[in-house]
């Protein structure tokens, strides 16, 4: 136990341990994916509505009849229903016919998705923005995108103070220009310092009570190695940007475009994190989405589960290792001298004797019982070779009485043995039978002078005091069987009449706990005058088997309803004995195999023997049960037996 068991334990909790870690990993991988999602969607939504504010009647209208200065007027007011940062229309030459907001003229037709658009195609991508870029959208864009390094704990050394790029979702969708020229309308969402983006992700991802107490769940948007939209915090009110992602996690996501899935050290404590690279409209690794959730607490529940399973097992085996070895000792040592006394006796010493083994259990019994063979044996060895050589000074003399004293002595010897075999068995079978009825007599004498002591103070308790003098005719009757084994000639049997009231009574007391337990309502009705002639624990057994079966059959209660009726049979008398539930009922298929061996509609812990031994136990005693059901109306069951003439 103290080898085996800490090795099994061991390899158990490393299991589990790896197990707990998976299922971490998968659970982050699932939130990355939700991220992923809500991202690509968003690109989406941004192609989608600039497309269709594009082919929008009101905007081919502007288009027509505006000037300039009143398109950028209508750009301005799309900007604003649509959300976007910046919106302006380019013509195929790659001039800007029109911005919100205004007086934007920069290089423009040089992006993947300005492009596609222009030769007809919708696209979105997340592109980057240089501080230039961005200045000449906006000056107060270019302000928006600023962040200010912060030195982060294992990032890689870098000499920059400052990020002055913006994160772009650009989206871009082909428009007709004037007299029919292909133009396209192009716009976009600064995601730097974009605190509503990633709330939302992370609300997404991480909904009240998703993880345990003392958890937390972040979500990122990266600018290659920096936080430029988050909801991790530095100090309690203040987001963690400008602070960058560590060396391992830049690594393995940006120069190798593989997704992050571990542990990583994230600001300043440790997370189950997730990290995915994200790829601009010229197929360059620009960032990374992330989305995690504090590990502490899910590392302080592995030590605590850890620390329990050790103390557990510590209470255990100090508890349980001495009581094993005490019982070992008494088991082991009696029967390694019994083995040791036989060995010998084997050798030809008819001498060894076991001796004093001081308990009063059946192997003490045991050996006594064996040092009293042995004496036996070696007194019919002494006689045996007295008769040899009794035989041997005859041998010249009385050859032919020799033969036949030998076969004589032959068939007398079997006889001996046999008879020796049986009395052996019934002196033991006699012993045990007179070693029980002492303590079973002692049993009995006190019952009574409880009885004779207490009075009137046993009232209340009547029906216990019945059933243990019923469990002591009970033990009586076993006794009984054995000396019937050891002296049948003085035994004999008597047949039994019962009331079955009285034994449907014994039965409830027996299975009061499962009623209260269930929750289940007992209602009874007798009005029988007449007696059964059946054993009493074969008709208990039936009965109680019937009612654990109804209260099976009532997981959320109900009532239970017991009857005992007069009631002929044939032109027989005899005892009707109801057992009517208000459970789930048997379907009409199932109806017709209840009382088939082995059959059972329980899913655990039913053999499918019961109501098949009772059927038994009540044709033996000149009776049939029956059973009538509907499913969802009750079932109830009738045991028939004839009144005992």
């Amino acid at each position: 136990m103290l080898v085996a068991m800490p090795l099994l334990l061991g390899v158990s909790v490393h299991r589990w341990s790896n197990k707990f870690d998976a299922l971490l990993i998968t659970k982050v991988n699932g939130d990355l994916t939700i991220a992923h999602q809500y991202l690509s969607r968003l690109l989406e939504n941004s192609r989608d509505r600039l497309r269709g504010f594009g082919s929008s009647v009101g905007f081919s209208l502007a288009l027509q009849d505006a000037p300039a200065g009143g398109m950028a007027i209508h750009l301005e007011q799309a900007r604003q229903e649509l959300g976007l940062d910046f919106l302006y229309l380019l013509a195929a030459d790659g001039q800007v016919i029109a911005s919100s907001p205004p007086g934007f003229s920069g290089p423009a037709g040089q992006w993947p998705v300005v492009r596609a658009a222009l030769e007809g195609t919708s696209a979105a991508a997340i592109d980057i923005f240089s501080g230039a870029d961005l200045a000449a959208l906006s000056p107060d864009l270019a302000e928006r995108a600023r962040i200010d390094l912060v030195p982060t704990q294992a990032a890689l050394p870098t000499q920059r103070t400052e990020e002055t790029r913006g994160m772009m979702i650009h989206a871009a969708a082909p428009v007709s220009g004037e007299g029919g020229a292909r133009a396209a309308l192009v716009g976009g969402l600064l995601l730097n310092r974009n605190l509503p983006f990633v709330d939302t992700i992370n609300d997404l991802v991480y909904r009240q009570r998703s993880l345990p107490e003392g958890s937390q769940g972040t979500a990122t948007l990266f600018l290659e190695d920096v936080r430029v939209s988050t909801n991790v915090r530095l100090f309690e009110n203040v987001r963690a940007l400008g602070t960058r992602v560590s060396v391992a996690v830049r690594s393995t996501v940006l120069d190798e475009g593989r997704v992050w899935l571990d542990r990583a050290f994230v600001v300043n404590d440790w997370y189950i994190s997730a990290y995915e690279p994200l790829v601009d409209s010229h197929g360059q690794r620009v960032g990374m989405l992330y989305v995690g959730f504090l590990e502490t607490p899910f590392r302080m529940a592995k030590l605590t589960t850890y620390a329990g399973i050790a103390v557990a097992f510590l209470l255990v085996a100090a508890i349980s290792v001495p009581i094993f070895l005490r019982w070992a000792r008494r088991i082991f040592k009696p029967l390694e001298r019994m083995t040791a006394t036989i060995g010998q006796v084997e050798a030809g010493n008819l001498g060894a004797r076991i001796g004093t083994v001081q308990s009063s259990d059946e192997i003490a019994r045991v050996a006594r019982h064996l040092d009293s063979l042995l004496d036996q044996v070696q007194e019919r060895d002494r006689e045996l070779r007295a008769w040899a050589e009794e035989l041997n000074r005859r041998v010249d003399q009385r050859t032919k009485e020799l033969r036949d004293a030998n076969r004589q002595l032959e068939a007398t010897t079997q006889q001996l043995v046999m008879s020796e075999k049986l009395a052996a068995i019934g002196e033991i079978t006699a012993g045990v039978a007179h070693e029980i009825n002492n303590p079973i007599a002692v049993i009995q004498g006190n019952l009574d002078v409880i009885r004779d002591t207490l009075g009137d103070a046993l009232r209340g308790t009547e029906d216990e005091f019945r059933l243990i003098d019923e469990q002591v005719h009970r033990v009586n009757v076993i006794v009984t069987k054995l000396l019937q084994f050891a002296r049948p000639e003085e035994f004999s049997g008597e047949a039994d009449r019962h009331r079955p009231e009285e034994v449907l009574g014994d039965c409830l007391l027996l299975v009061q706990h499962l009623l209260g337990k269930g929750g289940i309502a007992v209602e009874r009705a007798g009005d029988t005058t007449r007696l059964v002639l059946i054993s009493r624990t074969e008709l208990q057994q039936v009965l109680i088997n019937l009612i654990v079966n109804a209260i099976h059959a009532m997981p959320q209660g109900g009532r239970l309803i017991l009857r005992c009726r007069d009631h002929g049979r044939d032109g027989v008398a005899g005892v009707a004995i109801d057992v009517r539930d208000t459970g789930i009922g048997i379907s009409p298929e199932n109806l017709k195999r209840v009382f088939d061996p082995f059959f059972t509609t329980k899913r655990k812990g039913g053999t499918g023997l019961g109501l098949s031994i009772s059927q038994s136990l009540i044709r033996r005693a000149g009776g049939l049960i029956e059973v009538e059901s509907s499913p969802g109306q009750g079932t109830v069951f009738t045991i028939w037996l004839p009144e005992a003439v």
